[in-house]
C-alpha cells in the first residue's frame, strides 16, 4: 500500500541513541531527505528532555539506551508531549519487542539492518498517523494461529493488518470495496474484542496473540 509521504520540511525530528557514529548517520540522512531535525540525544533522559523541549513530531530514538530505554521513553513522551510520534530503532529482529513497542505507545519499529530509504518511509507514515513495522518483522508475521484468530472476524483481521500495513480508513476501505465508515466499524469491533483502547493497541494485542499476519 503506497502513501504519499507529507511535507517533509515541516516534519520536525529528534535521533537518540547512546552510539555517537548512528547518530550523525541518521541525523545527516533525515537532513539531506528535507526532515527538520531539531535535537539529538545520547540516552533516553536526554531525549525525554528533548522531546518536552521541542514538542517534534516524530522521534527516532533507540530501543536500548542508557538511564531510560526506548520503550520507556515512548510511554513517557505520550505525558509531555502527545503529538509526538516515537519511532522505536533497534538491532533485534524480535518479533515480541513490536507488540510490546506498540503497546507503550510506539507508532513503529525499525531495523537498524534495514536500507535508510525504509526509515524515511516510516517516518512518513508515523508522521501522518499511521502504524509502520519493518518489512522483514512483518514478513516474520505471517504464521497466524487459526484457534487464537477465532477471536476476530475475518474483516476485523483485515482491517487490523492493513492498519498495521500503515493504511488509513479510507485507503483501508478502498482495497477490501468498504466504506471508510465500515472499516472504522470493524475496526472499533476489533478493538473492544481485544480490549484495546485504540487502533494502535488493538493492532499490537493482534500481533502478539498472532491474530493477523
Amino acid at each position: 500500500m503506497t502513501k504519499p509521504h507529507p511535507d517533509r520540511s515541516t516534519v520536525t525530528c529528534i535521533v537518540a541513541d547512546d552510539h555517537p557514529p548512528i547518530i550523525d548517520c541518521v541525523a545527516r540522512y533525515l537532513s539531506a531527505a528535507g526532515y527538520a531535525v531539531v535535537a539529538t540525544a545520547r540516552d533516553g533522559e536526554q531525549a525525554l528532555a528533548a522531546i518536552e523541549l521541542h514538542r517534534p513530531a516524530v522521534c527516532v530514538a533507540d530501543l536500548r539506551m542508557p538511564r531510560i530505554g526506548g520503550l520507556e521513553l515512548a510511554r513517557s513522551a505520550k505525558s509531555v508531549s502527545p503529538e509526538t510520534a516515537v519511532l522505536l530503532y533497534s538491532g533485534f529482529a524480535d518479533r515480541g519487542l513490536v507488540a510490546e513497542a506498540l503497546e507503550a505507545g510506539a507508532q513503529g519499529f525499525a531495523l537498524k539492518d534495514s536500507p535508510l530509504d525504509d526509515l524515511t518511509r516510516a517516518i512518513d507514515l508515523i508522521a501522518s498517523g499511521s502504524v509502520y513495522i519493518d518489512p522483514v518483522l512483518a514478513a516474520d508475521l505471517a504464521r497466524t494461529d487459526p484457534a487464537a484468530a477465532k477471536r476476530l472476524s475475518g474483516r476485523e483481521r483485515d482491517v487490523l493488518r492493513l492498519l498495521a500495513e500503515g493504511g488509513s480508513y479510507g485507503e483501508i476501505g478502498a482495497e477490501l470495496f468498504l466504506s471508510p465508515d465500515t472499516v472504522r466499524a470493524h475496526a472499533h469491533r476489533a478493538m473492544t474484542k481485544l480490549g484495546a483502547k485504540t487502533r494502535t493497541q488493538a493492532v499490537a494485542v493482534a500481533l502478539r496473540d498472532s491474530l493477523i499476519a
